[in-house]
């Protein structure tokens, strides 16, 4: 099972402010003002991005709620933020989001049970006679501004799927999670993945181990991961 981790107060030191999407705005339907990205939650191995931590600022009940990276495109209203097909009346159904699930398989499996049946719960989240999200395919991808079909020809999204490189090694993984949805979000996950063995070598519960190659930094020049 993947060993899944928050960024925390870990800075990346040769990554431009503006392209931390650690503080961008998502909104929702009807340009409806959600939160701010507030950490992410990723894969040790990879540095794929699980999950995006949104701080509510205090109007949902349970503070902040999670978003899948998939779910996200481009706010074509607000540069640089993001937007995702909910309202606030379909995230004050979402389970509780406690940071020490993560700390436990268990306890972890079960939340995303619960958040996945919570999506499928909204009254537009699934295809009709069937359990699977509508989250489109590329012929169905809409061709709006910032959207992922307006940014990803087909040969560029089969390109994307072919690249992926097995967990474990030294290179940038990429797969098909965010990708299309800014330049903003692509260097944020570029970085995190380049950067993945430096943030969790002091993980003490899964085998990704220390960065081979750290000679260019220095060890204050990064602020690690609690």
């Amino acid at each position: 099972m993947p060993h899944y981790g928050l960024l925390r107060e870990y800075r990346f030191e040769d990554l431009n402010t503006e392209d931390d999407i650690r503080g961008a705005t998502i909104y929702g339907r009807n340009d409806e003002k959600l939160g701010k990205i507030d950490d992410v939650i990723f894969d040790h191995s990879t540095g794929g991005i699980k999950y995006v931590v949104v701080d509510s600022g205090g109007w949902f009940t349970h503070k902040k709620f999670l978003v899948p990276p998939q779910r996200l495109q481009a706010s074509a209203e607000h540069d640089g933020d993001f937007a995702v097909n909910v309202d606030k009346q379909q995230i004050e159904r979402f389970p509780r989001y406690k940071e020490s699930d993560l700390e436990s398989d268990e306890q972890w499996k079960g939340y995303e049970k619960q958040f996945d049946e919570a999506w499928h719960a909204g009254p537009v989240q699934h295809r009709k006679g069937t359990d699977h999200d509508i989250t489109p395919t590329p012929d169905e991808m809409s061709e709006e501004p910032g959207s992922m079909g307006s940014q990803l020809t087909p040969s560029e999204r089969a390109e994307i799927d072919s690249r992926i490189i097995p967990a474990g090694r030294d290179d940038v993984t990429i797969e098909s999670s965010g990708a299309g949805i800014g330049a903003r979000w692509l260097n944020f996950e570029d970085r995190l993945r380049q950067r993945r063995r430096d943030i969790t070598q002091s993980c003490t519960t899964c085998t990704v181990g220390p960065a081979s190659d750290r000679s260019s930094e220095s060890p204050t020049q990064e602020r690690k991961a609690v």
